[in-house]
């Protein structure tokens, strides 16, 4: 904490000497901090004009080529008013304190925040006129919609008691998922999947493995690449032997968290990549 507002009064001088006694370059420069506005810039064709990323923007491979400007939750603020932004996109989860340092230095931040598939095309059109790429930005929604749509199209009519129930792990220390009213609780929905979470009231949440036994969802994807928790140590989880997903070898760690996890432009893929999985004679 007293780093943090240590380097924003830093910032502060720095503002004062070097950003407020110059004007920014004709050209747009752009700062995301957050994976999933970098997607985002970089689908509207805003290459050339993202003049730096937090070092977890790593998609597409240009964002690697990117200078850094610290990390997701601890943004260099320094280094970012040393590159005179035009705008810098952030997100709500973690970086509430970053953006009202930025916002207090007087720098354009736009915070993307969407909890579901409707406010992310919001954000999507909003960062679309913040850039002036509003027509690349309706027709990527367009696109967005019409895959979503496509997928939708063959669930909707799907009974909810005839779903199959899954159970999206997004960790493993503590054993943690995905609750109502979260991003990945409406992929689940699209994909023809129950949720076995769907009455936890938080987004994300702490989730006993007794409750994941009670539950006996169907099929279990884990939203983590970790190679310390492969399938078969979660397969030999104490109890977990009986559950459903268990004992037909439905227990998935191959699909990419950062699709299932990042509101961003590859949302269809998510749930596509579900879809797959929980519905594969179809």
């Amino acid at each position: 904490m007293f780093n943090i507002r240590l380097k924003i009064f830093i910032a502060a001088i720095l503002s004062f000497l070097i950003h407020q006694s110059s004007t920014a370059a004709d050209s747009p420069r752009y700062i995301s901090l957050a994976p999933s506005t970098t997607e985002i810039l970089f689908a509207l064709g805003l290459d050339s004009e993202i003049a730096a990323v937090s070092s977890f923007c790593d998609y597409p491979e240009a964002a690697g080529l990117k200078e850094k400007v610290g990390t997701f939750s601890q943004p260099n603020i320094e280094k970012i008013l040393l590159l005179k932004p035009s705008y810098v996109f952030c997100t709500g989860l973690e970086q509430a304190e970053a953006v009202a340092g930025l916002k207090r230095l007087n720098l354009n931040v736009y915070v993307s925040d969407p909890k579901t598939i409707d406010t992310l095309m919001k954000s999507i059109l909003e960062i679309g006129e913040i850039t002036g790429k509003f027509n690349q930005a309706k027709m990527l929604v367009e696109r967005i919609k019409k895959e979503v749509s496509d997928i939708a199209s063959k669930t909707a009519v799907i009974a909810r008691e005839t779903r199959p129930k899954v159970f999206i792990e997004i960790w493993h220390s503590p054993l943690s998922t995905a609750g109502s009213g979260s991003f990945v609780d409406e992929l689940i929905s699209i994909a023809g999947g129950r949720n076995i979470a769907f009455d936890v009231k938080r987004p994300y949440s702490i989730f006993s493995a007794e409750e994941v036994i009670r539950r006996d969802p169907d099929y279990i994807i884990l939203a983590y690449m970790d190679k310390k928790t492969p399938v078969e140590i979660v397969k030999g989880r104490l109890g977990w032997g009986g559950i459903s997903a268990v004992r037909n070898n439905r227990v998935y760690n191959d699909i990419d968290p950062n699709i299932l996890l990042r509101p961003g432009p590859r949302i269809a893929e998510a749930i596509l990549e579900i879809y797959r999985r929980i519905r594969p004679n179809e």
